[in-house]
């Protein structure tokens, strides 16, 4: 398993349908938004630091699959909790659960890939292994 990161989020009249529910992408937005908050509260510096010194820039997404349990609306607080469910050589599963205090809204799971730029072709990016001193500070 890893550490975890409480990333909170004030629901906005915009971010609701007419209905006043969450529209379902903004829950894809705020765990993407978790992810990178994950990664800074371990001490990972912002991405963009990364890509001036490491030439890493990011983790973009591979697959991701949610579930919704409960709606939303305006007014609330929820909060995204994250985790990293598994390490592989060169991709890391990112676990989101969205709660709104005890009350489960959706969940969601994220492969995510360490990425640089290709140094023999700078407008082409690739995947990375996973850079251990990056997992050692999560887990």
């Amino acid at each position: 398993m890893s550490k975890s990161n409480v990333y909170r989020v004030d629901v906005q009249f915009g971010d609701c349908d007419p209905a006043g529910i969450v529209f379902f992408p903004n829950f894809s937005r705020w765990m993407d938004e978790a992810s990178l908050a994950f990664f800074m509260a371990q001490g990972v510096p912002p991405w963009r630091v990364l890509a001036k010194t490491r030439n890493i820039h990011g983790t973009p997404l591979l697959e991701i699959h949610t579930r919704f349990y409960k709606a939303a609306t305006y007014g609330e607080t929820i909060e995204v909790h994250t985790t990293i469910e598994e390490w592989a050589a060169k991709t890391f599963k990112h676990r989101h659960r969205v709660m709104r205090g005890d009350t489960l809204l959706c969940e969601g799971t994220e492969v995510r890939t360490f990425i640089m730029r290709d140094p023999e072709n700078p407008d082409r990016i690739r995947s990375i292994p996973i850079p251990e001193d990056i997992k050692a500070l999560c887990v």
